[in-house]
């Protein structure tokens, strides 16, 4: 999920840093905003849907690193 998230928003994206926590938290925010919470859907996120979330709450949209 990072590398896509970098892959596809690395213009947007000034700093990214991963928190490990325990009880099986897993939480995505944007600044103060929060883009996908486990605890809130209680489920684990879908391939490529961070990415959408993202795009979505931001207003961006997707700038695929050329490579």
């Amino acid at each position: 999920m990072t590398g896509e998230l970098l892959n596809l928003f690395t213009p947007y994206i000034r700093t990214l840093t991963l928190i490990p926590s325990g009880g099986g938290r897993f939480e995505v925010l944007a600044g103060d905003a929060v883009i996908y919470s486990k605890k809130a859907t209680g489920r684990h996120a879908e391939p490529g849907e961070i990415a959408r979330l993202l795009q979505e709450k931001l207003g961006v949209r997707p700038m695929p690193l050329e490579g």
